[in-house]
């Protein structure tokens, strides 16, 4: 199959009707593009959002749920799907938001590219138009959420829909064989360190005749610069860019820190859990428990060979939870458990980083500031933030709560296959990083893939390549501010 196109969602396009039975996958698969016009005074009010296809697919019983939020019974919502692939909707996107259209009113926007339209006022500030439903998504919501739609001042522009995170699946069955006793020991909410993980995959894998121990994405794409590799690193107390406070910059004016020691450190983490005992490698760690295949592999690639049963431990998005949770996979035998970690927050070299750390994704809406509806279409956003609303859309499309309490709430629990994973899926949301979005990421993203990636395959030591890679982003940096007249 064509490799999926990786947005914050994590959820490949191919696996979306598996997904959507499971009940509980992250239904982030295949954003469409639309328009926003009115329909008349006499007849319904219409908006129109870009959104997604599950959008568009359910949008009947979306539209009820809206109404009984509060919304007006005379407002409706229009959805055309497009383009599937995350990087071809954010262009669209941009193209109209450019040219100043008034259409679509509202746009279902990745987490992982929302700042870069903040950062042109290409949305509308929500804490301007409506202060209270601001101050309500920023108190109620998860922190690490919010930062993805606010302003260098703080300012809200848009409500969060849903978020998704990186964590560990494994195969409960077999550690088990292989003498563990994951529920005792609480690898649900207590993280493995690197060492006992590479320890227990490694001898779970032998003892239990395994093909391969611990599976991942590793291929020079988007998804290994936003999400694996920024894992690794902040899990060993290390940033590309410093402490937490510089993740959305100002570019041109924070330190870039890809070449310290923790970065070099994880960089052969990795490259000692494809080559064992090769040059470069760490001694903290057990290895030879990864196959040099995940060098080429992105979400869905990496995904098979565990729900074929041929992993013991595997690192994906939610969606893959569902997929290998259901009852004709691995059913109640699927264990799920936070990201390893290998320094402790407390002995972090950058503040805000250490101990088990998820990459953060998910998607937000946000208001056309152009749009002649915004009235209506600001009082659909405010519908969206709605308990019972969001709920329901966990139950329906999998797509998890941005409230921390709901996590808790019976309703929740009882959602198939993901009611028995919340307390995790909590903890990764809660200890989530975003992806440092600037005016320079997407050079930057391209760079520290493949040095990443050849890091991790032998070609040169990880120290030389991440000094190297340390000097590409600071000139990158240099050539963003440039152009941005300053910066952020």
């Amino acid at each position: 199959m064509p490799r999926a196109d990786h947005g914050s969602t994590g959820s490949p396009t191919a696996s979306r009707r598996r997904v959507l039975r499971t009940v509980g996958a992250t239904g982030a698969a295949g954003i469409g593009l639309a328009g926003c016009v009115g329909r008349g005074e006499t007849g319904p009010r219409t908006v129109e959002v870009a959104a997604n296809t599950d959008v568009k697919d359910n949008l009947d019983e979306i539209q009820s749920k809206l109404y009984e939020a509060g919304l007006s019974q005379d407002i409706e919502l229009d959805v055309i799907a497009g383009s599937a692939s995350t990087g071809a909707r954010k262009q669209q996107y941009n193209r109209w938001l450019s040219a100043n259209l008034e259409t679509p009113s509202l746009f279902m926007m990745d987490s992982g590219w929302t700042i870069p339209f903040i950062v042109r006022d290409q949305v509308a500030n929500i804490s301007e138009l409506r202060p209270k439903l601001a101050k309500d998504v920023q108190e109620g919501v998860f922190d690490t959420f919010v930062q993805s739609l606010e302003s260098r001042n703080g300012d809200l522009y848009g409500i969060p829909l849903f978020p998704t995170t990186g964590s560990m699946l494994y195969r409960k069955d077999l550690v088990k064989e292989a003498g563990y006793a994951p529920d005792e020991e609480g690898w649900a909410t207590s993280p493995l360190s690197w060492k006992k993980f590479s320890e227990v995959t490694k001898k779970t894998r032998e003892k239990t005749d395994t093909q391969y121990g611990y599976t991942f994405q590793a291929d020079a794409y988007e998804g290994l610069s936003c999400c694996d590799f920024k894992e690794f690193t902040a899990t060993w107390g290390g940033s590309y860019f410093g402490a937490r406070e510089n993740l959305f910059g100002p570019v041109n004016d924070r330190p870039v820190t890809v070449d310290s020691e923790p970065v070099v450190k994880a960089t052969r983490m990795v490259r000692t859990f494809i080559d064992g005992d090769a040059s470069n490698a760490l001694d903290s760690v057990t290895g030879d428990i990864s196959p040099r295949a995940v060098l080429q592999w992105s979400e869905e690639p990496s995904r098979k060979p565990f729900s074929n049963g041929n992993a013991v431990m595997h690192r994906n998005w939610p969606y893959a939870v569902a997929i290998n949770g259901a009852e004709d996979v691995f059913g109640e035998e699927l264990g799920l458990m936070p990201i390893p970690y290998g320094v402790k927050e407390e002995d972090a070299k950058f503040d805000g980083y250490g101990g088990s750390m998820s990459s953060l994704g998910g998607w937000h809406i946000c208001l056309n500031p152009n749009s002649p509806n915004q009235e209506m279409a600001l009082e659909i956003m405010e519908a969206m933030t709605d308990e019972d609303f969001q709920l329901f859309l966990f139950e329906k499309l999998g797509w998890l709560p941005p409230r921390p309490e709901l996590f808790e709430s019976d309703r929740a629990k009882e959602v198939p296959v993901m009611g028995r994973y919340l307390k995790t899926l909590k903890q990764t949301v809660e200890n989530s990083v975003p992806r440092p979005v600037t005016v320079a990421w997407p050079q930057q993203s391209t760079k520290i893939a493949q040095k990443a990636n050849a890091s991790f395959g032998g070609e040169a030591s990880p120290k030389q390549n991440m000094k190297t890679l340390q000097q590409q982003l600071e000139r990158i940096e240099e050539a963003s501010a440039r152009e941005t007249e300053g910066g952020q």
